[in-house]
């Protein structure tokens, strides 16, 4: 039974919100984060990014304490204000492509993380695990939601349609042709109904957000052994979500890239592929997988397609089933070296979302000496591997809606 509640958010005014509102730090480039903070003094990135008042980069506990600062001053300035009670929050996106994303944003429950009633599906770097476990300690507030999904649910529905019959609390189109809508559920009868609907649920799963929910769980673990009066209902035993069902779900790949043939020469690297493998040159034109246990490959100014020979490999599990899994098994450990896929600087990962082209340029400009693109995980392979305990590779999914940072703010 899943533990939803609603929680007094921080939220940018309704004439300040489409200024403040950004995308995630790690998608600008630096000259789009530049341009974006020298014309918007409103932007979440002034936040994030504290250190460009100084002209200059600053990391660590340094970084997190001005992090803090600007975010106390965005306060003391009004463009931030609280709700005066609990609510859940109805997000809705309609995207460039018109598909609709709409979700409840609410505080889910770190023991329901821990006890595996949300269940995770992929692993996780270690090392970004403890940075953003420090960083939110510090800083004391999470601004970009996990996503969790949900099966549909009528119940649920049926308050997401009544509720968006009235005025959005905002409403603001990004530069990027994505509308953006919020509504307060603030009605205790509706708050009751959705809780109940989650309570009687036996399993939620994370689609998008394992670093960050890990990190929750180790501050909560932290903080909880820090506080002799700890009694499980203090706001660092919960973790703010973006929670839509299940239909609503789209799924891309992660592409690999990798730096170099682990001491091989081309005619080396292709003949042991081949025992595995029906490889087929492509040329130059670029090329992308259709079918499951299919691989395009770039490699020295050529796409390649590679055909698993399903004769010579034995699936004994919904992991080894998963196409990243597969590559990880037959090409990146044993023939290029790839072991430790969390933490091997190596690799490198790029959205599927992402032209083709991105990565052939890669390649081309010598930053890495081979790429790999496979087709989309489904929504019943992430939740197969889920139901049977294991994890998937790192960066198995790239999956969407991508909710705005800033927006929605809980505070630890």
């Amino acid at each position: 039974m899943a533990r939803i509640t609603p929680f007094k958010s921080i939220r940018p005014t309704r004439d300040k919100v489409s200024l403040v509102a950004s995308r995630s730090y790690q998608s600008y480039t630096q000259s789009e984060r530049e341009s974006r903070m020298d014309y918007n003094p409103y932007s979440f990135l002034h936040i994030i990014n504290p250190g460009y008042k100084y002209a200059k980069e600053i990391s660590g506990e340094a970084r997190y304490n001005l992090v803090r600062n600007r975010y106390l001053e965005f306060k003391e300035d009004a463009i931030f204000v609280q709700d005066d009670t609990p609510c859940f929050y109805l997000y809705k996106i309609i995207d460039r492509d018109n598909n609709v994303f709409n979700g409840i944003v609410a505080a889910a429950s770190v023991d329901d993380y821990e006890n595996n009633v949300i269940k995770k599906h992929e692993d996780t770097i270690e090392s970004r695990e403890i940075v953003f476990k420090d960083y939110i300690k510090t800083v004391g507030f999470n601004a970009e939601p996990v996503l969790i999904t949900y099966p549909d649910s009528t119940t649920i529905s049926n308050i997401i349609k009544e509720t968006q019959k009235k005025r959005s609390e905002f409403e603001f189109t990004t530069t990027y042709r994505d509308t953006h809508y919020l509504w307060l559920i603030d009605n205790n009868e509706d708050i009751k109904v959705i809780s109940d609907a989650f309570n009687k649920m036996e399993t939620l799963y994370i689609a998008d957000g394992h670093h960050r929910s890990s990190s929750s769980y180790l501050l909560r673990n932290d903080l909880k052994n820090n506080n002799d009066k700890h009694k499980g209902n203090e706001n660092y035993n919960f973790f703010m979500s973006y929670l839509i069902p299940e239909s609503e779900l789209r799924i891309h790949e992660f592409n690999r890239l990798i730096k170099d043939l682990n001491g091989h020469t081309k005619e080396e690297f292709l003949i042991q592929l081949d025992a595995i493998f029906r490889i087929e040159n492509r040329g130059v034109m670029s090329y992308k997988p259709t079918k499951k246990h299919h691989f395009s490959m770039y490699l020295d100014g050529d796409f390649y397609s590679l055909y698993l020979r399903k004769t010579n490999y034995k699936f004994e599990s919904s992991l080894e089933e998963l196409d990243a899994q597969l590559l990880y098994k037959t090409i990146l450990n044993p023939i290029l070296g790839i072991k430790d896929l969390r933490n091997d600087n190596r690799i490198e990962y790029i959205s599927g979302k992402k032209d083709i082209i991105n990565l052939k340029s890669k390649i081309d400009n010598n930053e890495f000496a081979v790429g790999f693109g496979m087709i989309p995980a489904t929504i019943n392979e992430l939740k197969k591997i889920a139901d049977d305990g294991l994890k998937m590779p790192p960066k198995s999914t790239y999956i969407e809606p991508k909710i705005r940072s800033g927006v929605t703010i809980y505070e630890l």
